[in-house]
């Protein structure tokens, strides 16, 4: 006999088939918004250029790098990631990081310091790839919002100082220390350029000006125009402005960082800062505007696109690519729903790099400045630390800690400190958990219980615990002191433990809860268990503990059950 059970065939299933579209390459884009997309990708190029080329600088390299990591890291990426809007490209606290990392192993600018950004952007590849083959994306939850405030704001604050310098005309030593960069830049005060001043001046009134009258429109692109045609007209180069200088000409080729393997081993700690940041600010945004528009996301998947994209990078020229919220929000003001943007800027800056570098050669550093340093100032943070402080205090504290850690220690130091504060966070709050009694008069010791159903008896010598939270070696300590002041505040001969909000139990959990059981023996008292989640019981039968205990249903029941029990005047269940 046919056994139809196997045979039938199984109905659509409409989620799984939502999930397959959000993944497709170029999902959401159809005949209907392509026009759109693409004046959107025309105004994310007019965007990208300026600022990646200022964060080329800021990471010590060739305008270049910045503009190689538009093209084949941008076009991988778009045709991987699951989000539809998020931009992938580098920023300033990854800059900020490379210079950082690598400032002391090699001089900026040089070819030994482009193979080391090279070769640390393939790291970082590997660590995406790895991160998401082993499904870490929730690593990214450990960087709560205080620690990404404080570890980004510590990096813009120092990016900031040394675009302050290239606004002015004054140079410092752009690789070195925070406190070294403020002295130079103070003492340079003196020394800065008339000319520099006044393009930066006028760069920070159109781009704050422009952004208040039309913000869609590429504000940053007309200042780089505007501040080349004032340079070559007025000869400004020879009165003491910086210029970008030579560009070379040519799409990104094909290339391998060749360095030894101790080098190699020297790049991981700041590869691992760089794919954290990463994870931390870029599935947090993927998964935010994914939620606000309506598509799926899968964070993993993210994960493999970051990979691939650094992957990218480190074998055409670029450097290491992160998350752009700025500009993901720009796409999404631009009405953008879709990663065609990112091709068509990838595309824009390949014809860029073949036919129009020339273009690039007398653009004036105040205004590549400027433009860096108003993108910056957002993410200083200022607006969030005072919130902060405003609702947690010792929120406030982490982010200030990790701000004054990653500015004055570095990144990696910082990195090391956000993680130390977020296990410090978790087991502070894991060590205090909700643990609510109701005593045996029936008023509740705690009014954020309702431990027993409404309507409940109870009766003298019966006592209700229930422990909001797993039972593990954080809380342990706490939940045998919160029993034994319950059982001596009511006298108690029958204890019932509220399991509803208990998800595991371990090892140390184990040993407090026969410590517990143990003592109220002592006392001639007993043990019950209500409300047990299926998987906890047979974790706790596992363990032995609940050999001899009575396990009821509800806490209705136990209490009906232990007040019969206990010879108090007979209760009905359906009281």
């Amino acid at each position: 006999m046919t056994d139809l059970t196997q045979t039938a065939p199984t109905p659509p299933d409409p989620a799984a088939s939502v999930r397959r579209a959000g993944i497709r390459p170029l999902a959401g884009l159809t005949g209907k918004n392509a026009v759109r997309e693409v004046l959107a990708g025309i105004t994310l190029l007019a965007i990208a250029v300026p600022l990646n080329i200022g964060y080329a600088q800021i990471a010590g390299l060739p305008p270049t790098a910045g503009l190689y990591a538009l093209v084949i890291p941008s076009i991988v990426y778009a045709l991987t990631v699951s989000s539809r809007q998020l931009v992938a490209s580098p920023d300033a606290a990854a800059a900020a990081l490379v210079a950082s990392s690598l400032g002391g192993l090699a001089v900026a600018g040089g070819k030994d310091y482009i193979t080391l950004a090279l070769a640390q952007a393939l790291i970082c590849g590997v660590m995406f790839l790895l991160c998401s083959f082993f499904k870490l994306g929730f690593l990214a939850n450990f960087l709560s919002k205080p620690i990404l405030i404080g570890f980004v704001g510590g990096l813009a604050l120092d990016i900031l100082v040394s675009q302050a310098a290239k606004m002015l005309g004054v140079k410092i030593d752009s690789g070195g220390e925070f406190v070294d960069k403020v002295t130079g830049l103070i003492s340079g005060l003196p020394k800065l350029n008339g000319w520099s001043l006044v393009i930066s001046l006028g760069a920070l009134i159109v781009l704050l000006g422009g952004r208040r009258l039309a913000r869609a429109v590429p504000w940053a692109l007309i200042v780089l125009i505007v501040g080349t045609i004032v340079v070559v007209l007025t000869d400004a180069e020879k009165a003491g402005v910086s210029v970008l200088g030579k560009v070379d000409a040519g799409p990104p080729t094909l290339t391998w960082p060749v360095i030894d393997w101790t080098t190699w081993l020297t790049l991981i700690p700041s590869a691992i800062a760089l794919t954290l940041v990463t994870m931390g600010e870029g599935l947090l945004v993927s998964r935010s505007y994914g939620e606000k528009r309506g598509y799926p996301t899968k964070p993993n998947r993210d994960l493999f696109a970051f990979g691939v994209a650094n992957l990218g990078a480190g074998v055409s020229g670029g450097f290491s690519v992160g998350s752009s919220t700025s500009r993901t929000a720009a796409m999404d003001q631009a009405g953008s729903r879709t990663q065609l943007p990112t091709i068509v800027t990838a595309l824009g800056t390949l014809a860029l790099l073949i036919f129009g570098t020339a273009l690039l050669e007398d653009i004036p550093s105040p205004a590549i400045g400027t433009i860096v340093a108003v993108a910056v100032v957002p993410l200083l943070g200022i607006p969030d630390l005072v919130a902060l402080w405003k609702q947690d205090k010792f929120e406030f504290v982490i982010a200030a800690v990790c701000f004054l850690g990653s500015l004055l220690l570095g990144p990696i130091a910082g990195i090391v400190i956000a993680f130390v504060l977020a296990v410090i966070n978790v087991t502070r709050r894991a060590a205090n958990p909700a643990i609510d009694t109701l005593a045996a008069d029936g008023d509740p010791s705690s009014s954020l219980l309702d431990a027993a159903e409404p309507g409940a008896p109870t009766a003298p010598g019966v006592v209700v615990i229930r422990l909001a939270a797993p039972l593990f070696f954080a809380n342990s300590a706490p939940f045998e002191e919160a029993v034994k002041r319950a059982v001596r505040g009511a006298s108690a001969r029958h204890v019932v433990l509220d399991m509803e909000a208990v998800t595991d139990v371990d090892v140390t959990g184990a040993d407090s809860f026969r410590s517990v059981r143990a003592w109220l023996a002592d006392r001639d008292a007993d043990l019950a268990l209500s409300r047990l989640r299926p998987g906890l019981k047979d974790r706790l039968e596992h363990l032995e503990l609940i050999d001899g205990v009575a396990v009821y249903d509800t806490n209705r029941t136990a209490l009906v059950a232990l007040a019969n029990a206990g010879g108090a005047p007979h209760v009905d269940a359906g009281a």
